[in-house]
């Protein structure tokens, strides 16, 4: 082989790590923000990918993403969303919480949502159709829902006088679900008394608390903190006997007795195809809010078996999925 092409060779092959480390350099990363754990939102991400796969892009070779979680210290929220910001990310998405965080930190870095809330009222947008600015997302209303959790919850246990809720106060939708369930026990006449939890400690402390008051049922409030830790509620419901009912299935999957709800997996999903949408161009102004419209009523029959439930044929035919 001649010297010169050698030498040739030898530039192309030290060129080839230059070329890749520019390729990562300039790939877009997609900052994931949440107010909860990594552990046990990994459903969550995958929905995500799952909407970005629809949208036609691929991770590693159209994105990347840099995780950031909260850990249930919304209070961490602005300094991760600071550093994604620092990190000059393509696009920050995250749960309620997380997006007014990134909002505060960016007016131009694209955002994109999932709540159970009211986006205007929480501040997130000044509209739906055509939000402007940097900021759009899904919408999936779970907190609107809890009139019905608390009739399908009287459905399953007609026998309990009294029924608690658990609500974590630091929730941005906890007013509007706190205010929803207390209006509909009060227009049916049922007892009705609400727990505020914010850590394991206080979720302890809540059984133990609704026990001594003579709960017969439980109405699960929604948001990041209880669904991250609904493998916790649902073992001590079950230590207690208590008949529950969760605002996400996936608290069903974990042992749970029944959920009603909107899909959070399918929210997270819609807000993949904004980001692949975004990615590609489109301003995040312009996309309309979407709201996620499939719901989800699902049933544990081994909880109920073990809770010594007899559920009512009827009941069982409108659920969506019985587990067994």
């Amino acid at each position: 082989m001649k010297r010169r092409e050698f030498l040739g060779l030898a530039g192309s092959a030290a060129a080839l790590p230059l070329a890749a480390h520019a390729q990562q350099t300039t790939m877009p990363v997609i900052g994931f923000l949440r107010g909860s754990a990594a552990t046990g939102s990994e459903y969550l991400v995958a929905a995500f990918k799952k909407g970005l796969n629809e949208a036609g892009l691929i991770e590693g070779r159209n994105f990347a993403i840099e995780y950031r979680w909260a850990d249930d210290h919304p209070d961490r929220l602005p300094d991760l969303a600071v550093d994604l910001v620092g990190r000059r990310v393509a696009l920050v998405v995250g749960n309620a919480e997380a997006a007014l965080a990134a909002k505060a930190a960016t007016t131009t870095i694209p955002i994109i949502f999932a709540t159970a809330g009211d986006p205007v009222r929480e501040g997130l947008v000044a509209r739906l159709n055509r939000p402007g600015g940097n900021v759009t997302g899904v919408v999936f209303f779970l907190a609107v829902l809890g009139a019905k959790r608390l009739e399908l919850l009287r459905q399953l246990a007609p026998r309990s006088t009294t029924v608690a809720m658990l609500v974590n106060p630091k929730a941005p939708n906890t007013e509007a679900e706190r205010k929803d369930v207390l209006a509909a026990a009060s227009t049916i006449g049922q007892q009705l008394f609400i727990l505020e939890v914010s850590s394991v400690r206080d979720i302890e402390a809540a059984f133990t608390t609704l026990m001594q008051r003579g709960a017969g049922a439980l109405l699960v409030g929604s948001g990041a903190f209880l669904n991250s830790h609904r493998e916790r509620v649902v073992a001590l419901a079950a230590r207690y006997a208590i008949p529950a009912i969760y605002a996400q299935r996936e608290a069903v999957v974990a042992g749970g007795l029944l959920s009603y709800g909107p899909s959070i997996t399918d929210a997270y999903r819609h807000a993949g195809i904004y980001a692949g949408r975004i990615l590609k161009g489109e301003k995040p102004g312009d996309l309309p809010i979407m709201q996620s419209t499939k719901f989800d009523f699902v049933i544990n029959l081994k909880a109920a078996k073990t809770l010594g439930l007899e559920l009512h044929p009827q009941l069982l035919a409108t659920a969506d999925e019985v587990i067994e």
